[in-house]
């Protein structure tokens, strides 16, 4: 980890897939053969790693903490969310606050006028490393640039803190690994924060399957399909462009956790059920060259972009289980469509869609429930998380349809009762694999790729652990 953050950008951000040298699954040049790199099974192989599993996470707690003393490194988009939601919840210390950007910070630490945190304010571009170092930390939450997650997180458990990073958690098979590595190492905590996993349908949903409500779930449908176009070409949204910097150095599936996270949980994946392999295809980029040029022609500024290639508009990745089910994957960040976080159950018994709105639902009998029945499968499967937050989630205006306030809350209140979180490393690395993997896919004209086993077996014994019922725990209070 001694690669500097200037670096680490520069390597990260304009490579395909991360970390430059070295890497399991770097760029398709090291990994394709004399036959163009249709080698799957070899690719597979290496990407496995003859990894022991050191400490089983899954199920992992540690001693309660009374207090939860954290530190903030990024607030510039999702860091003022975390700022705003920690300040209500019960046995929470806002330590410290870190961005390079002095402006950020501050704002960041305005939200907290009034209250008794009074964190310190870090801007210096290793600053972060700081953070990480403090003997006053024990949670160190990651809101940063995706590509430097990983790295962050990895530097929080070597210095002994809890790591809870935003989506995704890495952008390399290598990075994946290293996280899966230094979380059994340390035996420290690392959950990627999938607020997703905690929309109400999404709770409903799960709820119903382990009641066995759908019967055998056998297949997933889910997305992230929403236009970035005015975000992404912003001055102004995202420090450095970092964001159409990746567009325009990545294929594949780059944001897969929101559609993938909810669908994961319901079946049980690295807990009875993981991915086997996936398959993934790329549209053109039918617009976003066509912008960047568009904007350059009045705006120097764009012209570095104007010539690059993007990725395109619609990718959709299928992944096979190893029980053999299957899920098919949307991400599509350009499309002028409406936001769309297709969520669809498909069981033996039952089925489950949300995004087209309305949610609904049909139990045994080939059609869909009327609404009427939606409200009373609703009332009497909705579990007791959603139940007992998603007022206050309202009161306090938290984000996403109040689950960033249900995500932050179940991460302290695990670590204040001593619970195993709700998400723990090796979700965190499966989930983020699809990354690179099916940027591997596209460039490989969408040939198969083995997902490597990070729980090195372990899913075979491993027990759910999203206690969305909250029969343990769930006594940290929120202060309106």
């Amino acid at each position: 980890m001694k690669i500097n953050r200037r670096e680490f950008i520069t390597k990260s951000s304009l490579v395909g897939f991360g970390l430059a040298g070295g890497s399991l699954l770097q760029g398709c040049a090291t990994i394709q053969g004399g036959n163009g790199g249709n080698d799957t099974a070899s690719v597979g192989r290496k990407l496995e790693k003859n990894h022991v599993q050191r400490f089983n996470m899954s199920g992992f707690a540690v001693p309660p903490l009374e207090k939860v003393r954290v530190g903030i490194i990024g607030t510039g988009q999702r860091g003022p969310a975390y700022v705003s939601n920690l300040r209500y919840i019960e046995g929470v210390e806002i330590k410290a606050l870190c961005d390079i950007r002095p402006e950020k910070v501050n704002a960041a630490k305005a939200r907290l006028k009034g209250t008794p945190h009074n964190p310190d304010v870090y801007t210096g571009e290793e600053d972060w490393k700081k953070v990480c170092e403090r003997e006053d930390i024990d949670l160190v939450v990651v809101t940063t640039p995706w590509y430097m997650h990983a790295m962050m997180a990895v530097y929080a458990m070597k210095h002994g803190k809890h790591a809870a990073s935003e989506v995704s958690a890495a952008g390399t098979i290598e990075e994946c690994w290293l996280l899966v590595e230094t979380a059994e190492q340390m035996r420290r905590h690392c959950m990627m924060m999938a607020n997703s996993c905690y929309l109400p349908f999404q709770l409903l949903t799960l709820n119903m399957a382990r009641q066995g409500i759908f019967g055998e779930v056998v297949h997933g449908d889910c997305a992230y399909n929403t236009s970035k176009m005015r975000n992404n070409f912003s001055k102004s949204m995202y420090w450095d462009m970092w964001w159409l910097r990746q567009y325009a150095s990545r294929k594949g599936n780059i944001y897969p956790i929101h559609g993938l996270g909810p669908v994961s949980t319901i079946m049980n994946i690295n807990r009875g059920d993981k991915f086997e392999f996936l398959v993934s295809v790329e549209s053109n980029d039918f617009m976003m060259k066509e912008k960047a040029r568009e904007l350059a022609a009045t705006d120097d500024f764009f012209k570095p972009f104007a010539e690059k290639n993007y990725r395109g508009n619609m990718s959709v990745t299928t992944i096979r289980t190893t029980m053999g089910r299957t899920i098919t994957l949307q991400h599509d960040a350009t499309d002028p469509s409406p936001h769309n976080n297709i969520h669809g159950i498909y069981g033996t018994k039952g089925a489950a869609l949300y995004d087209p709105q309305p949610p609904r639902l049909s139990i045994g009998n080939h059609a869909w429930v009327s609404p009427e029945e939606f409200k009373t499968l609703e009332k009497k499967y909705t579990p007791k998380i959603t139940q007992q937050l998603s007022e206050l989630a309202k009161q306090i205006g938290a984000g996403h349809g109040g689950t960033d306030l249900l995500e932050t809350w179940r991460l302290i209140d695990c670590l204040r009762n001593g619970l195993p979180l709700d998400m723990d490393v090796y979700d965190a690395a499966a989930w983020s694999s699809v990354v690179p993997l099916s940027q591997w896919s596209v460039l490989n004209r969408s040939n198969s790729i083995d997902v490597p086993d990070f729980t090195a077996g372990a899913w075979k014994t491993n027990k759910p652990n999203m206690d969305i019922n909250l029969e343990r725990g769930g006594n940290t209070k929120v202060i309106v």
